[in-house]
């Protein structure tokens, strides 16, 4: 399990819906249009986290957005709780795209967020945000999302390959959905609420799809460590399936869901500042 402070920060500011005191205007928000989820995160002039907020969202799948308008009020909705929050205007934020998505969905991504009220200073993506975030260089990020399985080789920092295969969260809740006869969003709920090994169990033949798809795309890469993070990620005993199927040695980041998120508020670039409320 790789342990890291800043992430721990955030998910206990997330949870119990605080803040951390900052200097006045020096904030950076970073937003991630996930699959399962839309994640806003603030952060100061130096990457410390300063508060977040997570709300369940079905607005993009596979990297595209399919609810414009829902997406639109789901991130205008969360920059005013934050605003309310903080006490400031956020003006400044940066955005993030998975691998491989196409040119077109990435303006769409950017739309929202300027449409929902900010202004985008940066689009990065996803694999440089999550590897900004647990300070990798060298190795293969596996983000395993709500719709796909994304992976990304790192080399000296820079992302030199990336493939994104549609097997992720949703196949779980699916799989989930059909052993205990009940709806996908009830599915979602106790996957997200139970970490068992019961659930596990269940959903193992989707893990191993997964595990399969890195292998095959990793093989003849050279690839020395496997870094999991994505909300699909939560599961004890994850990481000892993907070594077992890929060779290679695998780590698993706590507060997997937040790594991205947090990656992409500290990559927020140029015009910093927020804008203290009278």
């Amino acid at each position: 399990m790789i342990k890291n402070k800043d992430l721990l920060k955030l998910s206990n500011l997330i949870k119990e819906n605080k803040f951390v005191d900052f200097k006045d205007g020096e904030l950076k928000v970073g937003v991630d249009l996930g699959t399962a989820n839309i994640v806003l995160v603030v952060t100061d002039v130096n990457d410390n986290p300063i508060a977040g907020l997570i709300r369940r969202s079905k607005v993009v799948r596979d990297g595209i957005v399919v609810d414009y308008l829902e997406a639109i009020k789901i991130v205008k909705d969360l920059k005013e709780e934050l605003e309310k929050l903080l006490n400031v205007e956020l003006i400044y934020a940066a955005c993030a795209i998975p691998p491989g998505i196409d040119p077109r969905s990435v303006k769409a991504i950017s739309n929202v967020v300027e449409s929902a009220g900010f202004i985008v200073t940066n689009i990065i993506d996803e694999p440089t945000a999550a590897a900004k975030t647990l300070r990798i260089k060298n190795g293969a990020i596996v983000d395993l999302g709500g719709g796909t399985t994304g992976i990304s080789l790192m080399r000296d920092g820079n992302v030199i390959g990336t493939w994104d295969e549609p097997t992720g969260g949703h196949h779980m809740n699916l799989t989930i959905a059909g052993y205990y006869n009940i709806g996908i969003d009830e599915a979602e709920e106790l996957k997200i609420k139970s970490n068992s090994r019961e659930i596990l169990t269940i959903v193992k033949p989707v893990l191993e799809k997964m595990a399969i798809i890195v292998k095959n795309v990793l093989v003849n890469k050279d690839v020395q460590a496997l870094y999991l993070v994505g909300g699909a990620s939560n599961f004890d005993g994850i990481e000892d399936l993907f070594e077992k199927i890929t060779g290679i040695k695998t780590y698993r980041s706590e507060e997997a869901l937040l790594v991205t998120p947090l990656g992409i508020s500290k990559s927020c670039i140029g015009g910093k500042y927020g804008k203290q409320h009278d």
